[in-house]
């Protein structure tokens, strides 16, 4: 089995050394100590960080990567079936983020449309700021129908 040592792997990896300790910290990732305590990574490792990389890139928490690399060997490097297998079970988590991003980009247009940037004090959109009886956070973005707060006033 051929071994890499913390800055070999990311160096190869494109991630600095912090990065790699925290995988390693939360469990993504792991090592075998040398006699004078240094870090060795098997090659493997490498492949394993890019689908961390490639993970987050898209949005996925940590604990989402964490359960997904869990089915991963941690001694052998992952195959493309493996992560044909990972992806498909991301993609209606990532279908319903790519949703919520085109509502935030399309109610932003309209947002920025009416000129007043303010969906707290805004006349068109939010009179009143009548959308904080719906709950907290965004809720336009969020779903929440704007007939429903025009229903209620």
């Amino acid at each position: 089995m051929e071994w890499l040592t913390i800055g070999e792997l990311a160096s190869r990896a494109g991630v600095a050394t912090s990065a790699l300790r925290f995988y390693e910290t939360k469990g993504l990732i792991a090592s075998k100590r040398t006699d004078g305590n240094q870090r060795r990574y098997p090659r493997a490792t490498l492949r394993r960080v890019a689908l961390i990389r490639a993970g987050q890139e898209v949005g996925l928490s940590l604990g989402e990567l964490s359960t997904a690399l869990e089915r991963l060997p941690h001694d052998k490097t992952p195959t493309k079936r493996d992560w044909e297998r990972l992806s498909k079970s991301w993609r209606s988590r990532l279908d319903a983020q790519i949703e919520e991003l085109l509502a935030l980009r399309n109610e932003l247009t309209d947002c920025i449309g009416c000129g007043c940037l303010s969906l707290k004090s805004c006349a068109i959109f939010n009179p009143d700021d009548a959308a904080s009886d719906l709950g907290t956070g965004p809720r336009y973005l969020l779903g929440d129908s704007r007939d429903s707060v025009a229903a209620d006033t």
